[in-house]
């Protein structure tokens, strides 16, 4: 098992296959965003064997991120490579991190695969704001995805920044859509991470603040349901619903934290909110033996820190990366 300094059992992987996407979001990209050349990136069969050596060491579970994961030129070999480890039981969970705007052709294939469930993010469903959130995509091509998800029979949570002066005034139509839909929600409040949100002045929209005004309209139960992510839920009265909440600077999460983030560029970051990294693309390139990675892998996991930095300050301050390098 890879086990961290702090005797935290580490055994999700969050992979990035790509740093490329089709939107540009606001509080993850710079208009000016500069991809990693693509002799920098992972082939897709250098990733297929990382992840073997993680799940090898103990890992159980792997989130497709990007970029846009969908993105990657013959993404599906791969997935289908590792849904093949979840039919097995050598891994007990595959997922994605997407952005919708593919899933209305992927989303079949996803499910034949071995995905079971997805995130997608969505932050509005106002088509003007949502174009000028993502800096020109279309509202309803994620519609159409998500569509296409449901009829695959997969199950859906929604993942909504909360961007102030936008899920403040949008938050409530959004909880009404999602119940309608049958899809969990999930609002993460802005992080003080990357060109993006220092674009946007590092400006906040308190969580706490967005329950109360939701407890307007509907009657909000705590539950101790927990994913294997940082979200705290409640459940929207008796509609079988829930809404999540991830606010990393009021909400001490780091204690139970069991996961460690690959860039597409080899690059394990054993936390979102650092700039600590390990180059495990150097090793592989270098010919190491699948016992030698994972021992790099071991070696990275003890560098997990005890916290984040998301509300610190000065030299040991959040990250500037964009928030597309690691897949959030």
């Amino acid at each position: 098992m890879l086990i961290d300094s702090f005797k935290r059992t580490v055994d999700y992987l969050r992979l990035s296959l790509t740093d490329r996407c089709d939107l540009r979001c606001v509080y993850c990209m710079s208009e000016s965003t500069r991809f990693v050349p693509r002799d920098q990136v992972l082939s897709l069969e250098e990733i297929e064997r990382l992840c073997a050596v993680f799940v090898r060491g103990g890992g159980r579970k792997i989130r497709l991120t990007g970029g846009e994961p969908l993105m990657r030129p013959n993404a599906l070999g791969l997935i289908r490579a590792l849904g093949s480890w979840v039919a097995d039981g050598r891994l007990a969970e595959l997922t994605m991190t997407t952005n919708g705007t593919r899933l209305a052709e992927f989303a079949g294939d996803l499910a034949a695969a071995g995905i079971r469930r997805i995130n997608v993010s969505l932050d509005t469903l106002d088509a003007t704001t949502f174009k000028t959130l993502t800096r020109g995509g279309t509202l309803q091509r994620v519609l159409d995805g998500l569509e296409a998800a449901k009829a695959a029979g997969l199950r859906v949570r929604i993942n909504c920044v909360a961007v102030p002066g936008i899920a403040d005034r949008d938050a409530e139509a959004l909880v009404e859509w999602c119940v309608g839909q049958g899809f969990d929600l999930c609002f993460i409040e802005m992080m003080p991470f990357g060109e993006g949100a220092a674009s946007l002045g590092w400006s906040r929209l308190p969580l706490a603040e967005l329950r109360i005004c939701l407890a307007r309209r509907w009657s909000l139960f705590d539950v101790a349901d927990r994913s294997s992510g940082p979200a705290q839920y409640v459940r929207v009265g008796d509609t079988g619903r829930r809404i999540g909440f991830i606010a990393p600077e009021r909400h001490g999460f780091c204690q139970e934290c069991n996961r460690v983030r690959l860039s597409c560029t080899g690059q394990l970051y054993p936390c979102l909110g650092r700039e600590i990294r390990y180059d495990l693309r150097a090793a592989l390139r270098a010919g190491a033996g699948d016992d030698e990675l994972e021992r790099h892998f071991a070696t990275a996991v003890t560098l997990k820190p005890v916290g984040h930095a998301f509300a610190e300050q000065g030299d040991h301050a959040a990250p500037m990366r964009a928030m597309s390098v690691t897949g959030g």
